[in-house]
């Protein structure tokens, strides 16, 4: 059964960390060159993919004893909160444009574009995290993939009105004190069990 208010709170989470992030202005990049919806796809598919392997990663994780596994969670999370708070702006990186415009072409640079980018980036740190923290996979992964989805769509379809309106560097910091907060309150349980 799928849990809204855990799904809710993976989606704000990871959308926040993921809308500062360099990823979302690439996708921006190629929905400005490209049919966004060839885009979209495979920027999906590779999110998809990093979530699953985000879930399984943080399910094996909730094998370990309850005191170690919060202690665990809340270093990770204080570890991405400082990612976040410290992290310097960083230029977009270039996009290769694809030889044509075929669903093919534009997809597959998509995906290789958020797979590789997004290897063992924070939103998927943050997705094992969660997904150990409430040993709930299916509403972790959907609350996951839909805020990863959420923040590629408006990159690719909306992403400069947004970034004129709200600053990242706004959006970036409150990111970082959720995670504070749920670092925090893991070790907080961590010491208390």
């Amino acid at each position: 059964m799928i849990s809204l208010s855990v799904m809710a709170l993976v989606f704000g989470v990871v959308f926040l960390a993921e809308l500062p992030d360099k990823t979302a202005l690439a996708g921006l990049v190629l929905g400005t060159r490209y049919r966004a919806s060839y885009v979209f796809a495979g920027v999906a598919a590779a999110f998809a993919l990093h979530v699953a392997l985000a879930v399984a990663a943080g399910s094996v994780l909730t094998l370990l004893p309850a005191q170690i596994l919060s202690a665990l969670t809340g270093v990770l999370f204080l570890g991405g909160a400082a990612v976040l708070l410290l992290k310097k702006d960083e230029d977009e990186d270039e996009v290769r444009k694809p030889e044509n415009q075929s669903f093919a072409k534009v997809a597959g640079a998509g995906f290789m574009l958020i797979l590789v980018a997004e290897f063992g980036d924070l939103t998927q740190i943050m997705t094992a995290n969660l997904a150990a923290r409430y040993d709930d996979p299916l509403s972790v992964g959907l609350g996951a993939v839909l805020a990863l989805w959420a923040v590629a769509g408006l990159g690719i379809v909306g992403g400069r009105a947004l970034m004129k309106r709200v600053p990242l560097k706004l959006i970036t910091k409150i990111a970082a004190m959720l995670m504070l907060a749920l670092g925090l309150w893991s070790l907080w349980e961590a010491v208390t069990v």
